[in-house]
């Protein structure tokens, strides 16, 4: 079990559909101590499902765009918990009108509200994580993100270049982060069936066209996602950071 003795944050549940879950349940079965995050409207949901995964705590992180709210979360982990040796950013949200209209008619407010929200989050919780002495030595930080960073897909939108500014955040965190011995990588994952993923229009010909053209023919799961997450978690990525690891059945390499 490559996470045996470590302790990791979850942050992002939803539903047992999340890749987040998926996160948690590859960490648990590699033997982490795992602390999940939810919203409050989510805490009942969770609480059942982290039932499958003994052990496991659940904590609530209601609004990433306040820093009262991460702080008093991560507060009272650190409380219960002490130092941390991962912590999963899945925290993601854009208006839906701002998904399902044309990117050109995109509210000043509902870009302002998916950047802070999607990408600036990470920076704050990383912040306030460092400042409150709950890294670690050598701890390792993992951010989701999505294709549509890198190229315009329709119905992502906003949350394209919410995703996009998510990227270059972790580029700039592994430089502050590798001073203090600590590490931090993204994971662009394939399309998956999630709640939020309700919000993209047409999402289901995004997964007909992965499995047409994805070199595995295939569409990626929670599993596999939450696998690698593992992976970046455990210390046999010790050397990779800065980095935007795609699970994707390697679709994101290939043309026309």
């Amino acid at each position: 079990m490559i996470l045996k003795g470590k302790k990791v944050v979850i942050m992002g549940v939803r539903n047992k559909w999340s890749i987040a879950w998926g996160a948690a349940q590859s960490a648990y079965e590699q033997g982490a101590e795992v602390i999940c995050t939810c919203s409050e409207d989510s805490l009942e949901k969770v609480k059942d499902l982290v039932k499958e995964l003994p052990g496991t705590s659940v904590y609530v992180m209601n609004d990433v765009s306040v820093d009262k709210d991460i702080s008093d979360c991560l507060d009272e982990i650190k409380k219960d918990y002490g130092k941390i040796d991962g912590f999963l950013h899945a925290i993601a949200h854009a208006n839906t009108d701002d998904l399902r209209n044309d990117f050109i008619l995109t509210s000043r407010d509902g870009y302002a509200h998916a950047q802070d929200v999607s990408s600036y989050s990470l920076v704050a919780i990383t912040r306030m994580a460092v400042e409150k002495d709950m890294l670690n030595e050598g701890a390792s930080i993992v951010a989701y993100t999505y294709y549509g960073s890198e190229k315009a897909i329709q119905g992502y939108n906003i949350m394209g270049v919410a995703k996009a500014a998510l990227e270059a955040s972790i580029r700039y965190l592994a430089r502050d982060l590798g001073v203090k011995g600590c590490r931090i990588n993204g994971i662009s994952a394939g399309p998956i069936k999630t709640l939020s993923a309700k919000g993209i229009k047409d999402f289901n010909s995004i997964l007909t066209v992965v499995e047409d053209r994805a070199p595995l023919h295939r569409n990626v799961t929670i599993k596999q996602v939450g696998d690698s997450t593992a992976f970046l978690f455990s210390d046999m990525s010790s050397a990779i950071t800065g980095e935007i690891i795609h699970v994707d059945s390697g679709f994101s390499s290939v043309g026309v």
